[in-house]
C-alpha cells in the first residue's frame, strides 16, 4: 500500500515509509553557513543518511518531522 500523497516520505532511495525525522544539512563549498537543506528520514533509515552526511560534516542537526513542521509554521 502506497501511502497517502500528502505524507512526506523518506528521502532513503527505494524507501516509502512515512518519514518522522528531518535531517538538516549544507554543504559549506556550495552553501552560505546559514541555509538549511532537508532530507526526510523513516526511524529505519534515519541512522544510515545521518551517518552519510556526517562523515562530509554536512549534518547540522536532526529534528523530530511535527518539531520541524512546527517551527516553519
Amino acid at each position: 500500500m502506497l501511502p497517502d500523497p500528502e505524507t512526506p516520505i523518506c528521502s532513503a532511495k527505494g524507501c516509502r515509509s512515512a518519514a518522522v525525522w528531518v535531517l538538516a544539512w549544507n554543504n559549506p563549498k556550495v552553501h552560505t553557513p546559514e541555509r538549511r537543506k532537508t532530507w526526510l528520514a523513516c526511524e529505519e533509515h534515519r541512522e544510515h543518511l545521518s551517518q552519510f552526511l556526517g562523515v562530509r560534516d554536512f549534518l547540522k542537526e536532526v529534528v523530530p518531522f511535527a518539531e520541524w513542521e512546527a517551527r516553519e509554521a
